[in-house]
């Protein structure tokens, strides 16, 4: 029997005294970030929001096995936010969907959550009328046409059912329930209430398919409303992606006991001070980029090196050789090649010590 079967569905009930030690060192940590940021020079500001917001989207995609492209990701968020980043790259209508969410449900956190918002949400991410190569119904609720809606795991003939959500006759009145609940005083910390508005969404899952990322952003509107900012400097989906397998078991245990959530907050604000953590690798890795460009001040670098350096300080994942620098330019091989020799001429690349098929490189003074 799962939650949302139970008589007593929806009373949600906590621990507060076990939540009280968590959420006090969580809030604690929240307030003490945001006053490191708001410390930072505007420039230095707007680079770590940017950064922040890429990973975001990037990750909250990731966990549902869609990889965005990172340039369109972090181009369609610069525009839509006005930030200045130089040339910007064209993205797709299903990277432009999936921004265009996120940012309503952050830079607009105080207006209230509707059925009509959520609709809009989910047109956004499905802008084909299609999940792969499946149509689905899109800007309104699921109608089971294809059978109950469950969550599956397997081969085809050796599928395991993890959820099954209610069905979609109750839709209408379950939904309304919880946007009364999710708009309305609840005397709850806002904190909290991400956590359960979360839990609470995607137990229901109203949508065809999309219901992880509109759960994710609902948490994260609940998250901004916590602060009383659309600023964010931590991103709460890239560090459910890092523990993805521990997502997913806690949300099927929870899903499946009772309406006793008190394991399923407690994990929620464990993960979120470790994004806190994360939020420090970004700030730390914003630092870096801008001394490296203070010292850097006066050379003359071509666009395309610009391009190439400023990823390897945003994080770049693997070793930096010819053939990757000319995909990530756009250019010929030959092309790279000759940026490489320059940037090594001037003391700004070094060929790594490590041998193998392919001659890399690392940035000499990124870590100075």
């Amino acid at each position: 029997m799962y939650i949302h079967q139970k008589d007593e569905w929806p009373r949600f009930h906590w621990d507060e005294e076990r939540l009280s030690a968590p959420l006090a060192a969580v809030r604690h940590r929240q307030g003490r970030l945001i006053g490191r940021m708001e410390s930072l020079g505007f420039r230095l500001r707007e680079e770590a929001l940017l950064d922040t917001l890429t990973q975001d989207v990037l990750k909250s995609s990731e966990i549902e096995g869609e990889i965005l492209d990172r340039d369109q990701v972090r181009s369609s968020i610069a525009r839509r936010l006005g930030l200045d980043i130089g040339a910007l790259t064209t993205a797709d209508r299903d990277v432009e969907g999936v921004v265009e969410m996120m940012l309503d449900a952050t830079q607009h956190y105080d207006r209230p959550l509707t059925e009509d918002r959520l609709f809009a949400w989910h047109s956004a991410l499905f802008p084909a009328g299609r999940s792969g190569m499946h149509r689905i119904k899109v800007g309104a609720w699921r109608d089971d046409s294809s059978g109950p809606m469950q969550v599956v795991s397997g081969a085809i003939g050796k599928e395991r059912v993890h959820y099954e959500a209610p069905g979609a006759a109750r839709l209408g009145r379950e939904m309304a329930g919880f946007l009364g609940w999710y708009n309305g005083p609840t005397g709850m910390d806002p904190v909290l209430k991400a956590a359960l508005a979360h839990l609470w969404f995607v137990t229901l899952h109203p949508f065809d398919d999309g219901n992880g990322r509109v759960a994710r952003a609902i948490a994260d509107m609940s998250l901004a409303r916590s602060e009383g900012s659309p600023s964010r400097f931590y991103s709460m989906s890239a560090q459910i992606r890092a523990e993805r397998n521990d997502y997913y078991r806690i949300l099927e245990k929870t899903q499946k006991e009772t309406l006793d959530v008190t394991a399923w907050m407690e994990w929620f604000l464990g993960c979120l001070g470790r994004a806190f953590e994360g939020a420090e690798m970004t700030l730390a890795r914003v630092l870096k980029k801008a001394r490296f460009w203070e010292g850097h001040a006066g050379e003359s670098l071509g666009d395309r090196q610009r391009k190439v350096i400023n990823r390897l300080l945003d994080g770049f994942e693997g070793k930096l050789t010819s053939s990757k620098w000319a995909k990530l330019a756009k250019c010929s091989q030959d092309t790279a090649h000759r940026d490489i020799v320059d940037l090594v001429k001037r003391g700004i690349l070094a060929k790594d010590a490590a041998g193998g098929r392919s001659t890399s490189y690392s940035l000499t003074d990124a870590d100075a």
